[in-house]
């Protein structure tokens, strides 16, 4: 019986074979590592990752397709909200089998999907908790949010999305994917962008830099002196910062600098 794409889960599934070999040849997956593919619906991308991987743990919301998805002998299926999904728990609970030098490290998992365009970013969020447990990801998204995911300072895509995941991953644009890839077809256009975290952050409180980049550009056309200005002016010993600059005209290392100022001073 075919399944009809619900769109309430936001269900636009990958039929083009030569985006899928692509996708596959980017994520380059080896035997024995240990990965979660989010989303996997008719198993276009879950087919050739399993037949590499010997094994794959996928997390899917839709019943139906979980059902179907659980005859598939080498598949673990999670029927679950992604955004309830623990992935430091279930990281814990796979195992790494590979013994070659490239193979992941022991412990953290290979995140992939194809993401829901209407929940990708509280998803990416939701990661960004766990980030110390994997090793990458690689995201099919709606080419707009990747746009504003990689962007640089100082142009009309760079927003509290480019800060939050810059400061915590290297991440690069590696693939476009047009709206007929997909049964039904998105009006959008597609990309996959590859995630990698970052070894060694700077240490800082994530919710109080959340909040600075938060309030920065809450109106991000005027002068940083109008949001951050009451955190900063008046007080002995602020940290030299120029409020005379909108918010998308500061660095990611500037934004995490001013943090760490701040939660020094318990602010």
């Amino acid at each position: 019986m075919k399944h009809i794409p619900r769109k309430r889960f936001g269900q636009h599934f990958l039929t083009d074979r030569a985006i899928i070999d692509a996708i596959v040849h980017e994520i380059a997956p080896r035997p024995g590592q240990a990965m979660v593919e989010i989303g996997p619906g008719l198993a276009a991308l879950t087919q050739p990752l399993a037949e590499r991987l010997g094994h794959l743990t996928v997390i899917e919301l839709d019943r139906d397709l979980a059902q179907q998805l659980r005859a598939h002998p080498q598949l673990t299926v999670v029927e679950s909200d992604v955004l309830r999904v623990d992935f430091k728990a279930l990281a814990a609970k796979m195992r790494v089998s590979g013994s070659e030098p490239e193979t992941i490290k022991p412990g953290k998992l290979r995140v992939v999907g194809n993401l829901p365009y209407n929940i990708s970013t509280p998803i990416l969020f939701h990661l960004l908790d766990a980030v110390d447990v994997i090793e990458d990801q690689h995201f099919m998204l709606q080419k707009e949010v990747i746009d504003r995911m990689v962007a640089e300072p100082a142009t009309s895509d760079y927003g509290r999305l480019s800060v939050m995941l810059q400061w915590r991953y290297a991440m690069e644009n590696v693939l476009a994917v047009p709206p007929q890839s997909f049964d039904p077809p998105p009006r959008v256009d597609s990309a996959v962008v590859r995630m990698v975290p970052r070894a060694a952050p700077e240490k800082l409180d994530v919710g109080l830099l959340s909040e600075v980049v938060r309030v920065a550009f809450s109106q991000r056309r005027k002068l940083l002196r109008h949001s951050l200005g009451r955190w900063l002016e008046q007080r002995p010993g602020s940290p030299p910062f120029d409020l005379q600059r909108r918010a998308e005209e500061v660095p990611v290392a500037e934004y995490v600098a001013l943090t760490q100022a701040l939660e020094s001073r318990g602010l």
